[in-house]
């Protein structure tokens, strides 16, 4: 049993040597475990970095693809491509000292993934791996009244699920509430929060505060981000950095949200944690989605389950 004083996750990657922590869902996701990395490695952990892609990675030379469906990101890849999260992290990492490859997986169904996956923590000798998901829809076991965009996540958290020779497999999700924008009911993410605690599935909750170290340099890590991609900047991160940095409410950082009323406040820069296996078991259609191969397969099986179900009605705050 741990003591209050000490953070769950972090004690449970206490004997832990060669972490690797990955974004769950595309995009920026990456940027949404950085602290924690960044702790890992202040700690002095061996951490490498990856994140399911949404870059056009099919046009990478082949000496950058380490595996089927898993490419090694350096500062150097890709120059001519303006949209690159991986490269982008890639380059700020570099100039700070950080080891700076970022590994890659294309968007494929959860056989290649956990295919590539295996390779990877073949390749470094992985013994524990965190799943970072910027938001919360990967909490969802699937009978919500909105899903939000699952198809990545949970293609992630079911080719990781099945991985049982790593010991140690851990999801955090940051960014609670980012996901209103797409349906997310949060009374029903809480809910489900209550249900992996029953389970002992979750290993409670912590901030990034801006005057650590971490916080200071994930905050610069997403500025740096902003610059580089003016036309694509992460809302979701830019959500989180907003909220580290004490903004409260309707906060302009990007016109992609132009049109749109956010609400940006300081349970975004909550990290929530928990065990992989325990949330996985509660996933209603893991074993639906298991033998696909693309990603559009994931997406019709979860559209071919939610059409067999009735979803459970949307709630609001009572306070």
């Amino acid at each position: 049993m741990a003591s209050l004083h000490s953070n769950p996750l972090f004690t449970r990657l206490a004997d832990s040597e060669r972490i690797l922590v990955a974004g769950a869902g595309g995009g920026f996701d990456i940027y949404s475990g950085l602290p924690v990395a960044l702790s890992l490695l202040h700690q002095g952990k061996q951490v490498y970095l990856a994140n399911l892609s949404f870059s056009a990675l099919a046009g990478l030379p082949t000496d950058d693809w380490v595996a089927p469906d898993l490419a090694a990101i350096t500062p150097d890849s890709a120059p001519h491509q303006s949209y690159f999260p991986e490269r982008t992290l890639a380059q700020w990492l570099h100039p700070h000292g950080y080891p700076s490859t970022v590994y890659a997986f294309p968007q494929t169904g959860v056989r290649p993934l956990r295919a590539a996956y295996q390779a990877l923590i073949e390749l470094h000798d992985i013994d524990a791996v965190v799943l970072v998901d910027g938001g919360t829809d990967i909490l969802l076991r699937g009978d919500e009244a909105g899903l939000g965009t699952p198809e990545e996540d949970l293609t992630s958290v079911a080719a990781l699920a099945a991985l049982d020779s790593v010991p140690t497999r851990l999801v955090v999700s940051v960014g609670f509430g980012v996901d209103a924008y797409h349906g997310v009911n949060h009374v029903q993410v809480l809910e489900n929060i209550a249900a992996l605690e029953r389970d002992g599935a979750y290993l409670g909750a912590f901030s990034i505060p801006r005057a650590t170290r971490e916080g200071a340099l994930y905050l610069d890590a997403v500025a740096h981000a902003q610059h580089h991609t003016p036309e694509h900047p992460s809302i979701v991160n830019g959500s989180i950095a907003a909220a580290v940095q004490g903004s409260f409410g309707d906060v302009r950082f990007t016109d992609r949200t132009r049109g749109s009323e956010l609400f940006i406040n300081p349970l975004m820069s909550l990290y929530f944690a928990f065990d992989l296996p325990g949330l996985a078991a509660r996933c209603l259609y893991l074993d639906q989605i298991e033998d696909t191969q693309l990603i559009r397969q994931v997406h019709s099986r979860i559209a071919e389950f939610r059409e067999s179900i009735v979803t459970r009605p949307p709630r609001g705050f009572p306070h």
